[in-house]
Formats: C-alpha cells, sequence, structure tokens
C-alpha cells in the first residue's frame, strides 16, 4: 500500500481510494457520542479544526492527521480505503454542513442549531423518506 500524497491508494491499482464520507460520517458520530463541539473535538484529536471541514468537502487528510484522527475515535484507516466498485456516492448534505461549519459569520451555537435544522429537513424532504 502506498501512503504518500494521496493516502491510502494500493500500489498497481489506480481506481483505488479513500472513503472520505464514511470516514467523516464516523468522526461525526465518534464527536457526537462524546458530546463535543467541531472546535472542542479537533482539539482532542490534536488537528485543527478546518482539518474537519476539508475532510467533509472530500479532500483526503494527510497520513499524520488520519493517523491522529484514527487514534482519537478508535478507527480502523484500512476500513476506509476502498476499490471503484465500492466508491459511495456524494453525499452533498455533508458539504454543505461543511460550508456551515467553516462560516466565519456564525457562533458556535449558530453552527449547531443550523445543523440541526438542516439535518432535519433534509430527512423530511429527501425522497423516499
Amino acid at each position: 500500500m502506498n501512503c504518500i500524497g494521496e493516502i491510502a491508494l494500493q500500489e498497481g491499482n489506480p481506481t483505488s481510494g479513500f472513503d472520505n464520507v464514511q470516514f467523516f460520517e464516523q468522526l461525526d458520530l465518534h464527536r457526537t457520542e462524546k458530546g463535543l463541539t467541531w472546535k472542542k473535538a479537533a482539539d482532542a484529536a490534536g488537528v485543527s479544526a478546518s482539518t474537519f471541514t476539508r475532510i467533509a468537502q472530500g479532500r483526503k487528510p494527510d497520513v499524520d492527521t488520519l493517523s491522529a484522527l484514527c487514534r482519537w475515535a478508535r478507527l480502523d484507516a484500512n476500513r476506509f480505503v476502498l476499490d471503484e466498485a465500492s466508491r459511495p456516492a456524494r453525499k452533498p448534505m455533508n458539504e454543505a454542513l461543511a460550508l456551515f461549519r467553516a462560516d466565519p459569520n456564525l457562533s458556535e451555537s449558530g453552527k449547531v442549531a443550523l445543523e440541526a435544522l438542516v439535518r432535519e429537513a433534509y430527512k423530511h424532504f429527501r425522497e423516499g423518506a
């Protein structure tokens, strides 16, 4: 496995990659279970708060960040290695929430409230729900 540059790319298989969506969802689940804000989660994990935003926007963490986040959330990084057939569809809601979290004009409590509101509205209006 080659972990230089884009992480978790298997040698000889250019269609493999890293499942940012699932990784972010697991980090969010751990953060929620601990009752932490994104800022406090970042402090506890030893990363910058913008790290979570970048991952939610689809950017892959570097090896040191991946290691720190996996240690903090007690995750096995191998769970998030994909081949082309197992890549998930995009999740625009995660991208939208990341934009709200990154907005410097919102207070932390405002970000939390807005995130809860958007999640509930999305559940209500999602097709097939």
